[in-house]
């Protein structure tokens, strides 16, 4: 108690001095004031207000968006999930600006195109990031909130691990989301979900712009699906993929030796590597495997040739051929279809049935089910986009793993 009487004497002196001082110094005339210089501040850079946001989302889902370029001739916005770009109008600030109409509500990424240039918008730190374009992302949220929507309930975790790939021979990574609750020094044993990102991604994109683990908390919060660990790794079996660009596709022995090598470090690589670090259920039955675009692609020909190891295919907007599939899928062949249908809980497969994969996904389908099999295919209307991905595993997720 002294000490804290001499603290307060001290401070009491302190300030009486204080305001000694400023009485003998008495305040400064008005002319002084006048010719004073102006402070000079200390901050290391300019202290101006915050900048207009961009873009703008009205209740109604209306979206405007502004991009200052006075110098510019021509600007139109690209906006994911529209056939084509939106023109936009200069004002006589030089700001360019376009209202897009009651959008949905989900996340959308897109550019700018100034002068045929690709640009990010300034004015909103959001991006989707990829090895070959950049774009910046916002949300029309929904009322009541999505399920990609952060919402006010338990959270998993999101690990990332990194490792060296022998098969693939680069440094590679993969995440792990852990559902709500986990422990790792519990007995407790978890289902899994190997989930797979499509080209020119990385394995963040499934977290990054697929709220997958934002989706998974949401669903095991409402009960609508079984807490499960999901890994996301490294979709690329070869990187000549990325070196050579979208060209790649265009080479069927690179798309093959990608497809195989992709398969063999899944396999022999991630999988054990996530067993050691994860209570990874044993039974076949707690064992699923799901994918966008090319990962779409890899889900199929994974999960379909491994029916040993997976009971449940999910496959949207797959990167699948056209035809001669029984060279694909030579772990089917043998099988007859009382055998496949008893190893295959589910496939699952989707397309938006304005993309251009939409007829190979139907090809591939009728191919199942003239093996017997019973696919369930779910068309939906939309183009090659997150919108859909998101929707797609909200849909597939619950019915994974039920007892059902």
């Amino acid at each position: 108690m002294p000490a804290l009487v001499c603290r307060s004497r001290h401070t009491y002196l302190f300030a009486a001095a204080v305001v000694v001082i400023l009485t003998l110094v008495g305040p400064r005339s008005t002319a002084a004031q006048a010719t004073a210089p102006a402070a000079r501040s200390v901050a290391p850079v300019p202290l101006v207000p915050a900048p207009a946001r961009s873009p703008q989302v009205a209740p109604d889902g209306t979206v405007t968006f502004h991009l200052a370029m006075p110098n510019a001739v021509k600007v139109e916005l690209h906006l994911e999930g529209a056939a084509n770009p939106f023109p936009m109008e200069k004002g006589t600030d030089g700001t360019w600006s376009v209202s897009v109409p009651k959008l949905p509500p989900q996340y959308y990424s897109y550019t700018f195109n100034v002068d045929g240039t690709s640009v990010l918008d300034p004015l909103n730190t959001p991006v989707k990031t990829s090895f070959f374009v950049d774009q910046s992302v916002f949300l029309v949220p929904g009322q009541p909130p999505m399920l990609w929507e952060p919402a006010n309930v338990p959270h998993g975790t999101v690990h990332q691990h990194f490792y060296q790939s022998k098969i693939v021979d680069t440094a590679s990574q993969y995440f792990v989301y852990t559902p709500p609750g986990f422990d790792a020094r519990s007995k407790q044993s978890y289902p899994v979900l190997y989930l797979l990102h499509g080209y020119s991604d990385d394995p963040s994109a499934w977290t990054a712009m697929g709220k997958a683990n934002v989706i998974l908390d949401n669903l095991i919060a409402q009960g609508k699906a079984k807490p499960m660990i999901v890994v996301m790794p490294w979709g690329y079996g070869d990187m000549q993929m990325i070196s050579r660009g979208w060209i790649a596709w265009q080479d069927p022995q690179l798309v093959m030796s990608n497809f195989v090598k992709f398969s063999d470090a899944l396999m022999q690589e991630v999988i054990p590597l996530v067993k050691s670090e994860y209570p990874i259920s044993g039974k076949r039955e707690d064992h699923a495997i799901a994918g966008l675009s090319m990962g779409g692609g890899e889900s199929v020909l994974v999960g379909l040739n491994h029916l040993d190891d997976f009971a449940y295919v999910g496959a949207f907007s797959s990167a699948v051929g056209k035809d001669n599939y029984a060279e694909s899928f030579p772990g089917m062949v043998s099988l007859t279809p009382e055998q496949l249908n008893a190893k295959l809980k589910l496939i699952w497969a989707a397309c938006g049935t304005e993309d251009g994969l939409f007829p190979n996904n139907q090809n591939f389908v009728n191919w199942l089910k003239e093996k017997g099999l019973r696919p369930s295919f779910n068309p939906t209307p939309g183009r090659h986009v997150w919108m859909l991905w998101r929707e797609n595993l909200s849909a597939f997720a619950p019915l994974l793993f039920q007892s059902k």
